[in-house]
């Protein structure tokens, strides 16, 4: 499993679990090093060290030269940019499943649940199994046949709603979540709450006004449109209010989702 298929599970900023997982590697694998060369003063502050020095130990620890990719034989890998940072990682079940123990039980269920459906997948030797026989070879042909005309039914049946999706992107400006729920065709009561359960927005407790989860607003899915309020009454401070607005691309994914919940 990706870093980034686990940061979008537990709906974390990508740079947080590929920081998760270098912490997770030193300390599973760096003992001998860090027994050799951790300053005095870290004795008793290990995980203080690992966390503030992890980009260096990973490199030392692990050692990839020149091309510093680790070989996923031992479970995990990853990769730089052009730059030479970590880009992402590659984790196997072992390794993600001790990643996520630390997280909460609800986002840890998440990636369990994911493991399960890639296990429960059929494996190509199972999938792909050669016909011995002519009748074998005949049910295979009729069958791919079959499906190939399920497949471009599906297609045929789904280009109209992927034309609107590209209609949707290619749009110009942000929009207000009821004018979003007007292009989507929608009731806008049922996008406020959609948006809400997928964690896109919220509302401070005590407030009426929604707010968009900054995550969201770093996809470039939502925007904020910020308008000054009064001053305070008693303490003269500047006050704003915030109210989020939904992207082209914010709209289009926004389609997508809508379709899959039908």
């Amino acid at each position: 499993m990706s870093s980034r298929e686990i940061a979008q599970l537990t709906e974390k900023d990508h740079k947080n679990v590929i920081r998760d997982i270098r912490i997770m590697l030193i300390t599973l694998y760096g003992d001998s090093y860090l027994q050799q060369h951790m300053p005095g003063k870290y004795r008793n502050r290990r995980s203080e060290y690992i966390r503030e020095n992890a980009d260096a130990l990973l490199d030392l620890v692990f050692g990839d030269g020149s091309e510093r990719r680790h070989p996923s034989t031992r479970g995990f890998s990853w990769a730089r940019d052009s730059r030479g940072y970590i880009c992402s990682f590659m984790l196997d079940k072992e390794h993600a499943i001790t990643l996520t123990s630390g997280y909460s039980v609800k986002l840890r269920h998440r990636v369990v649940q994911r493991w399960l459906e890639l296990e429960a997948r059929p494996s190509p030797s199972e999938s792909l199994r050669i016909p011995q026989t002519l009748p074998e070879a005949l049910r295979l042909a009729a069958d791919l046949a079959e499906q190939n005309g399920e497949l471009q039914r599906a297609i045929e049946a789904q280009a109209p709603k992927i034309k609107a999706i590209n209609r949707l992107a290619a749009a110009q400006g942000a929009i207000c979540i009821t004018d979003a729920a007007k292009q989507l065709q929608v009731m806008p009561s049922r996008l406020f709450a959609f948006m809400e359960q997928r964690r896109w927005i919220f509302r401070r407790k005590g407030s009426t006004r929604w707010i968009a989860y900054q995550p969201r607003i770093r996809e470039g899915l939502l925007q904020h449109k910020v308008t000054a309020l009064t001053p305070d009454a008693e303490t003269g401070l500047e006050r704003a209010a915030f109210q989020p607005l939904v992207t082209p691309k914010g709209l289009a994914y926004l389609a997508t989702l809508l379709q899959e919940g039908e």
